[in-house]
């Protein structure tokens, strides 16, 4: 094996090393190169896989369907990178980051070949990983994780081999129940096995109750306070069912729902510091703590919540793409920094919508926040107006203050979206009571003359009032 550790002879141009070709590591690249020409500035970023610049939060409703074909989730291929001046190495994973030499060792995924490339300045954006448990079975074929395109393709090339049509989807996060939904479309039997006593764990047990009634609508056979021991295999080796401590469930093909933890093996050998979920840790301009020339986002980075003041692991596309924003300007040599998050994201179950921002009811306890909590429910047009719909909304506001901590809505067409009304209300620290003079658009086919988010924060206001009279 060919390890050269020679650096490359570049003059006095500076080079800019990347390590990860998704949303973090390619807008890091592209925003650098917009800065500074390639002349100034050498970029070489390196990918393992075989795409880049995808989006991975199109892959359940690529397995399921809903888009055509694989390439319409390819935002940027590798020869429209290598166009703007890019050195993209595909299929090259980044085995050692030696911090003192600045530099990193590469190694071809085919050839096995391995080589040493020196860096004036770096950044990792090597993203995260299926959460595969530690039990018998867990890699066995049939048994897949779905981060990457060539995760989407191996579930499909699984699915077409599979003898029958049942699947066992672990875990009822996003991803689960995203995936649950895909296999319903392709026609599966499928059950979803959920340590919870409701799905999506990220909202309330009673927002999560509103998901189980349209999971279990669309057929879908839900396994509740129940933890996966063991995946069972056949003769010739591929899954044959899961099992619990009081039963088994036939599958022809697994789908781990249960998250992604940061790919951050890397970064741990190097040396470099982590938070506690293992995600790196940087400061407001996305450079690694403690190293003036490494940065790191998306994926693999733990950052700042606005609400609870805690650090956190949100691996959410749109927060990539900032941070690659962010890193390629300062890499470049300006200035550009990322606030925070306040923790927002939306998903569906067929026709019912569901988001979530801010605090649930046990992160608001969990940092010592006292709170009260109102439900509403309302309809996503005028009520009058043909093809209005219900809607629950959730709000949680602090004691006192009146300031907005969280809020949850589940609903049919025109429910998910609301949310980004709180997302502001959060980022600007708005009390509840504020939030009743926004002064949001209305028309019947929109909403109804309150929208379902001020009839919330009305409500939230008054208790709030009445819990300090």
């Amino acid at each position: 094996m060919d390890v050269s550790a020679a650096w490359d002879a570049r003059g006095t141009k500076e080079r800019l090393v990347v390590i990860g070709g998704d949303a973090a590591g390619m807008s890091a690249a592209s925003q650098a190169r917009r800065l500074r020409g390639p002349d100034e500035l050498e970029i070489v970023a390196f990918e393992r896989g075989h795409f880049t610049s995808f989006s991975a939060c199109g892959i359940p409703y690529w397995v399921g369907g809903d888009v055509g074909e694989r390439d319409l989730l390819i935002a940027r291929t590798p020869e429209e990178h290598r166009a703007r001046d890019i050195g993209l190495r595909m299929r090259t994973e980044v085995t050692e980051i030696d911090v003192a030499a600045g530099r990193v060792r590469a190694r071809d995924v085919d050839s096995g070949t391995e080589s040493w490339t020196s860096y004036d300045k770096l950044v990792i954006a090597t993203g995260a990983r299926p959460v595969r448990p530690d039990m018998p079975g867990a890699d066995a074929p049939g048994v897949h994780g779905v981060q990457t395109l060539d995760d989407g393709q191996a579930l499909l090339d699984s699915l077409a081999r599979a003898r029958g049509r049942r699947a066992v989807v672990i875990g009822a996060g996003y991803i689960g129940v995203e995936m649950a939904e895909s296999l319903i479309k392709r026609g599966y039997e499928v059950t979803v096995v959920n340590r919870g006593r409701e799905p999506m764990s990220t909202l309330d047990p009673d927002m999560g109750r509103l998901v189980h009634r349209a999971m279990s609508g669309l057929g879908i056979t839900m396994v509740d306070d129940a933890e996966v021991t063991k995946v069972l295999t056949g003769d010739d080796g591929r899954v044959r069912a899961v099992a619990t401590a009081d039963a088994e469930y036939p599958a022809d093909v697994v789908v781990l729902g249960i998250g992604v933890s940061p790919e951050t093996a890397l970064a741990r050998a190097a040396g470099l510091p982590l938070g506690t979920r293992g995600g790196l840790l940087t400061d407001r301009a996305m450079r690694v703590r403690g190293h003036e020339n490494i940065w790191a986002g998306g994926d693999c980075v733990e950052v700042l919540d606005l609400v609870s003041e805690q650090l956190r692991h949100v691996p959410l596309g749109t927060h990539a793409n900032k941070h690659g924003q962010v890193i390629g300007t300062n890499a470049a040599g300006g200035y550009a920094t990322f606030p925070g998050v306040v923790g927002t994201a939306v998903s569906k179950v067929c026709d019912l919508e569901i988001a979530r921002t801010g605090l649930r009811e046990k992160d608001a306890r969990r940092v010592g926040l006292k709170f009260e909590t109102v439900t509403i429910e309302s309809t996503s047009r005028a009520g009058y107006y043909p093809g209005a719909s219900p809607m629950t909304v959730k709000m949680i506001a602090e004691v006192r203050t009146g300031r907005l901590l969280g809020v949850q809505i589940v609903g049919r067409e025109g429910a998910a979206k609301r949310v980004d009304i709180a997302a502001v209300a959060l980022t600007a620290g708005l009390t509840v009571e504020q939030m009743t003079a926004l002064d949001l658009g209305y028309a019947p086919p929109f909403s109804p003359v309150w929208d379902p988010v001020l009839v919330a924060a009305r409500k939230a206001a008054a208790k709030v009032r009445d819990s300090t009279a």
